[in-house]
């Protein structure tokens, strides 16, 4: 009787934990580099000015990214009132619809208790839990593409249904205008095809009408309209030269150029080879099992791995070819490959060696965390020199510290708890527990300086309240963190051209006006003996100039070579 209670009481409480650790700090933390602050800054200009069909970087247009996620933010904002929350309601929504979605895939092509073993491998990986707490377009991304390839594999594999087409086409154009590759879900048809066609001669296989897969066309249209409908209209009606450069740089330079002549971001095409072994871990300690049980599958021509495994291959060659990578680019694959991975996860963990590794795993995390913790809570010169780095005070170390010793002693009493027989519990209790420390710990104790709060309020402080500020050479961080009205004079424009604004509008009111500017950023104008070294933030040092210090009759230039840094 406790057996069979447990049995049906252990999914829901596993989903309570996991949704517990996904929540963990929600509102405890503001937005940090290098993404966050930019798209949050996005997101309150569309709130405060009520324009939301293109997004401003201040008085710019930031055209490196589509509006649909900030639309997200904005809108969460319009719900609960509150920035800290607002932020990262888009990213844990779409977790959880992750989650669900790969549940259900799984129960549909398996069975139920297939199902969970989906929800817990995903959840257990280091990358969806790290995507699903911070305030990135991918967990929106990839919700969108795990939502598109349901709707796919259910027409493919069940039995034919339009309603599902519809979906995942809709779901493929929404996320081609979130994040420029959501139409990655429909490369599916290219394994589908192929497995079709070493099926042609098997009887008794009915492949659902081709014609039906036509919906996908009006469907996909339909979810980009979404936005390109609406920036269509605006450039009909008003074909100004700045919205025009605003669509060729989004629709031209961000997307196709920047997938064939990446001019940042360059790895090698083993890069994703390395982020799959750290970043999906302990996954992919099971991967030298998993290959071969694969194999086999496929060569039984089961539709449901060539479909789900020959979708996340065409993934990985698409972006292993291009020459720009982010560790982020191949997380729509993640999903596929746990759900692919459920059935044979049960009896992997059944064997001695995946589980001495899963095992092995937990332990080696407790033992850097309490070396690690030790070492901070001790104030080792180790400690020191890695808060000096990240110009972070030595008052965090005992914070840091003890978190980090609590999460090791926690771990190891789990490690002999559990012990090797239910490695598969231990790794899925060790990443909640992780994310509850992401979450509760370390985020809040570093926010203050990884969010310039702490810098933009020493800022305040010193010029006081009716002082007027601007900034030169800023980031969208210190923008965001202000505590007043702020006049910029544009990010990407020029260093020496923000000065030709910033030096008249200093010697418009030199008592009460002061200026924020990086410091390698500053003009051979200004007076360096009366600039104020007002701290550093994020790896920059920054410079507090008095509206005094600006010599009017000066036309000096900065020296060659400096430019704007953009972090884009």
């Amino acid at each position: 009787m406790h057996r069979t209670l447990l049995r049906l009481w252990w999914p829901l409480l596993t989903c309570l934990a996991v949704l517990l650790a996904l929540l963990a700090g929600l509102g405890l933390r503001a937005p940090s580099p290098p993404d966050e602050p930019r798209f949050v800054l996005a997101a309150r200009t569309m709130v405060d000015t009520g324009q939301w069909l293109l997004p401003h970087r201040g008085s710019e247009l930031y055209a490196e990214k589509p509006p649909v996620f900030m639309w997200m933010q904005a809108a969460s904002y319009q719900l609960v009132r509150n920035w800290n929350l607002a932020f990262l309601l888009p990213s844990l929504l779409a977790a959880l619809a992750t989650l669900w979605l790969s549940w259900d895939l799984a129960r549909r092509l398996w069975n139920r208790r297939i199902a969970w073993w989906a929800v817990w491998a995903l959840a257990s990986c280091l990358q969806f839990g790290l995507m699903a707490k911070r305030a990135q377009i991918d967990m929106v991304l990839v919700a969108l593409t795990t939502l598109s390839l349901w709707g796919l594999l259910r027409h493919l594999l069940e039995r034919p249904n339009t309603r599902a087409l519809w979906i995942a086409g809709f779901a493929a154009g929404l996320g081609t205008v979130t994040k420029g590759v959501g139409f990655l879900p429909l490369l599916v048809l290219l394994p589908w095809a192929l497995w079709r066609w070493q099926l042609r001669d098997v009887p008794g296989t009915h492949p659902p009408r081709t014609r039906a897969l036509l919906w996908l066309l009006p469907a996909f249209l339909l979810g980009t309209a979404v936005w390109l409908g609406p920036l269509g209209i605006a450039l009909l009606q008003a074909p100004s030269p700045e919205l025009q450069g605003y669509a060729r740089e989004l629709l031209f330079k961000q997307t196709g150029t920047r997938y064939a002549n990446a001019w940042h971001h360059v790895q090698p095409a083993w890069y994703y080879l390395q982020v799959i072994i750290t970043l999906w871990l302990p996954g992919s300690l099971l991967l030298p099992a998993l290959l071969p049980a694969w194999w086999r599958r496929l060569k039984r021509l089961d539709g449901r791995w060539w479909l789900l495994l020959g979708w996340s291959l065409l993934v990985l060659v698409f972006f292993s070819a291009s020459p720009g990578k982010r560790e982020v680019y191949i997380f729509p694959m993640l999903p596929a490959l746990c759900v692919a991975a459920a059935p044979l996860l049960p009896g992997l963990l059944r064997r001695p060696g995946p589980r001495w590794l899963l095992l092995a795993y937990v332990a080696v995390l407790a033992v850097a965390a309490l070396a690690i913790g030790g070492q901070l809570l001790t104030g080792s010169a180790w400690a020191h020199t890695q808060l000096a780095r990240r110009e972070m005070p030595d008052s965090l170390l005992p914070v840091l510290g003890c978190w980090l010793l609590g999460f090791g002693v926690l771990l190891l009493a789990l490690v002999a708890w559990l012990r090797v027989r239910r490695a598969g519990l231990l790794v899925l209790l060790a990443s909640l527990l992780l994310w509850n420390l992401y979450g509760l710990g370390l985020m809040p104790a570093l926010d203050p300086y990884s969010s310039a709060s702490a810098l933009m309020q020493r800022v305040g402080q010193r010029i006081g309240p009716e002082a007027e500020l601007g900034m030169l050479a800023w980031r969208e961080q210190n923008l965001l963190q202000a505590d007043r009205r702020v006049t910029e004079f544009g990010f990407k424009r020029p260093w020496d051209e923000q000065w030709q604004a910033a030096g008249p509008w200093l010697a418009q009111s030199p008592e009460h006006r002061w200026l924020l500017v990086m410091e390698q950023a500053v003009s051979p104008c200004i007076d360096r003996q009366q600039g104020i070294d007002i701290g550093s933030s994020n790896r920059n040092t920054w410079l507090l100039v008095p509206g005094t210090a600006w010599r009017p009759d000066c036309s000096a230039h900065l020296p060659a070579g400096a430019s704007e840094d953009d972090q884009d």
